[in-house]
């Protein structure tokens, strides 16, 4: 089989992050074969990226959009320790990128934020995969993703 990785996105998110995040991983990776798949909401989630992983997908990133309300977020609590633990029992990247919708008050604003999120995360992987010393050079740095870094404390 060739070489796999697997972008799971919702049908709940109210911006496209799956499109950013497969382009991306389509540029920095371009020996993998990428799987995009989608699922109704963020507890479908963990599921998939298990499916994924099943079929020989050597990493998995998700992207889901969290809802206001209590109960949305309960869910993303839920979603987010399943695909934690996928990680941890398989062995294989697992990276969980989440939006929530009181991140912004402005839809722009929060638009922006998700394709930053997502195009980020998606590099994060592509290192984590192939070239993971870079993100060392990272560490202590106050690197955000979706929003300005925050910069090392000296």
């Amino acid at each position: 089989m060739d070489k796999c990785i697997a972008v799971i996105d919702t049908m709940f998110s109210r911006v496209d992050m799956g499109a950013v995040a497969y382009e991306t991983l389509r540029e920095e990776l371009p020996d993998y074969k990428v799987e995009r798949v989608t699922v109704p909401g963020a507890k479908d989630l963990p599921g998939a990226a298990r499916r994924a992983i099943d079929y020989g997908c050597e990493g998995v990133i998700t992207l889901g959009w969290i809802g206001k309300r209590e109960a949305d977020k309960i869910t993303y609590l839920v979603s987010s320790m399943g695909l934690v633990m996928l990680g941890v029992l398989t062995g294989k990247i697992v990276i969980d990128v989440t939006v929530h919708e009181d991140e912004a008050d402005n839809p722009k604003d929060l638009r922006e934020i998700a394709l930053d999120r997502a195009r980020d995360h998606a590099r994060n992987l592509a290192y984590m995969i192939k070239r993971p010393h870079d993100l060392v050079k990272r560490a202590g740095k106050g690197v955000r993703q979706g929003y300005p870094d925050a910069g090392p404390i000296i």
